[in-house]
């Protein structure tokens, strides 16, 4: 077999240019699909590179399922996905052609791997959504901590959180909210606003000795905290892809948590805002006004800040609750992770003998966790000392 072909959608954005560059870093040629044939040659140029370039609607599940091939490897960093990202993924699940995307929408994620599994079984693709920081990083620790534990493991938590280069952990953490929005670009933030609109979801039992299963929950619905390096962190809960990939390789889980702790000490106070505002979120009209707000915020003018370092903590418990283990990684800021993981992913998939598991899957089933490990090491996501994280 010969090297599949890497296509990427959305090249010319935030996201997409930092996967372009990581790809052409590993000396790959992908070819970019969009809308715009002269801004994706306009970007080709200034990277000094020719690369091949294919203009379609990448809104049309048709056009791009004529577009690609089986052996196709798909990159997507087309957002807000629940509103442009489903025609990719459904394209590439016909196609057989081996999928990943940069979402960090959990809901887009969640009709990925329920909606695509069949088609993507049937066809030997493999889907694995939201392959970046969002939320790769979260399934590897859950994992990690999990195998670790062994059998009694019944219960996994995972926190993301955000420290700064060379300035302490502490600092961070007490800093503004208006802080925590420098280390975004304008596409996150609007993916923030429509997530407090979207009703997530969790893996848990509804009810006790019910067997445990995805369920309906509001965003940020609990406040969990967490204790790493001396500092006692609190994050939101929010729907990942945890809830879905880590049970289908720990069949033993009870209940699977996600936390975000972006917001430091503004946490619990944005937890209380998005409670009340939620009903409101759901009008057009506020969503727009807030998407307009959080474009005026310090930082929307430029490029996200990248002294910012990922920490994710993953606490695996038995059925009372007790820790059994605890794993920390660390890694550069999110978007520089993003384009790492996607681009290894990628040249992973491409490879003549790469061994993925077909249908949809969360990241660990799909590579296996060795594969994943490793692989996500080389995008600069490493483990820590696990001994100073707990949760109480």
């Amino acid at each position: 077999m010969e090297k599949r072909r890497i296509v990427l959608l959305g090249a010319t954005g935030y996201t997409g240019q930092r996967v372009l560059r990581e790809l052409l870093a590993r000396g790959e040629k992908p070819t970019l699909v969009g809308r715009s044939r002269t801004r994706m040659l306009a970007l080709a140029d200034r990277l000094e590179t020719e690369l091949p370039v294919a203009e379609t609607d990448v809104t049309s599940a048709a056009d791009l399922t004529r577009l690609l091939e089986p052996t196709d490897v798909v990159l997507s960093t087309i957002g807000p996905f629940m509103r442009l990202g489903m025609a990719t993924a459904t394209a590439a699940a016909r196609a057989g052609a081996h999928y990943f995307d940069s979402t960090g929408e959990g809901t887009f994620a969640r009709r990925v791997l329920f909606e695509l599994d069949a088609v993507a079984s049937v066809r030997g693709a493999t889907l694995v959504p939201a392959f970046g920081y969002d939320y790769v990083p979260g399934n590897l620790a859950g994992a990690l901590a999990l195998t670790r534990a062994g059998e009694r493991a019944r219960h996994v938590e995972t926190g993301y959180f955000i420290t700064r280069s060379g300035h302490g952990d502490e600092l961070l953490y007490q800093s503004t909210l208006r802080d925590s929005f420098t280390l975004t670009t304008g596409g996150t933030r609007q993916t923030l606003v429509g997530a407090a609109a979207e009703d997530g979801f969790a893996f848990r039992s509804p009810r006790p000795w019910a067997a445990a299963r995805v369920v309906d929950e509001r965003t940020g619905k609990r406040v969990r905290t967490f204790h790493y390096g001396g500092v006692k962190r609190t994050a939101m809960t929010v729907p990942g892809t945890e809830h879905l990939g880590l049970p289908e390789v720990f069949p033993q889980l009870e209940s699977v948590e996600v936390g975000l702790g972006w917001f430091g000490r503004w946490t619990r106070p944005v937890q209380l805002a998005a409670t009340i505002q939620a009903p409101l979120l759901r009008s057009p009209t506020v969503r727009a006004a807030l998407a307009r707000w959080s474009e005026k915020l310090p930082g929307s003018q430029r490029e996200p800040d990248t002294d910012g370092r990922s920490l994710v903590i993953a606490v695996a418990r038995d059925g009372h609750g007790r820790p059994l283990a605890v794993t920390a990684l660390t890694g550069p800021d999110p978007y520089e992770m993003t384009g790492a993981l996607l681009a290894w992913g990628a040249v992973h998939a491409a490879q003549p003998d790469a061994v993925l598991e077909p249908g949809a899957h969360g990241p660990v089933a799909a590579f296996g966790l060795e594969t994943l490990r490793l692989g996500a090491a080389e995008a600069g996501l490493r483990e820590v000392d696990g001994a100073a994280a707990h949760r109480r």
